[in-house]
């Protein structure tokens, strides 16, 4: 594994870990990535050979910084509520942003962005949804916040009295993010041959 693309990985661990307590969150959290890194690398692409190589560091900073701040502006006007819960990590979207330039990720092919931004996404909302299943014992307990709907008109997908508090917790989602990872090896490990 390349160091850039070691960095761009730690750089995705802090939100997916951070900000899938919840089904929504996930959820909200990928929305908002794929509408920034979206608008940075058509933005970027604009600019890039009107700069200087010494410039397009500080200029992709500023239109990260820009687009996150106004995609947060806007997820706050949208729903308080959806912006509480993602915190900081929707902040880190302009950091990623960077890496993501840095490391060449908006010059590749459209096929591989787009597979790198599904998986990224796919893993976002199936944590986010497994952690709130046994942490709360709800599935999509938190759709009025991203749809603009009351919480009377809407009623929960799945919901069951109990759940394992610790799922929704920071170590909860260490400990399910390695489970998933040691199902994933022992599902593909190859068989020896007898």
């Amino acid at each position: 594994m390349s160091k850039p693309s070691l960095l761009q990985n730690a750089l995705m661990l802090a939100p997916l870990i951070g900000a899938t307590g919840s089904l929504m969150t996930a959820l909200g959290l990928w929305l908002m990535f794929i509408i920034v890194i979206g608008l940075f690398g058509l933005g970027m692409n604009a600019v890039r050979p009107r700069l200087l190589p010494s410039m397009r560091l500080l200029a992709g900073v500023v239109l990260a910084a820009t687009l996150t701040s106004c995609a947060e502006l806007g997820m706050q006007v949208w729903s308080l509520q959806w912006h509480q819960q993602l915190g900081i990590y929707s902040a880190l979207i302009a950091l990623q942003c960077v890496v993501l330039d840095h490391t060449g990720f908006f010059q590749a092919t459209l096929r591989h962005r787009l597979r790198l931004c599904g998986l990224f996404g796919a893993l976002l909302v199936s944590m986010g949804g497994l952690r709130e299943l046994l942490g709360n014992g709800t599935l999509g307990n938190h759709w009025p916040w991203l749809i603009g709907a009351t919480p009377s008109d809407w009623q929960r997908v799945l919901s069951v009295d109990a759940g394992l508090r610790l799922a929704v917790l920071a170590p909860g989602g260490f400990i399910l993010l390695g489970l998933l990872i040691a199902a994933w090896q022992a599902w593909h490990r190859p068989t020896p041959s007898q």
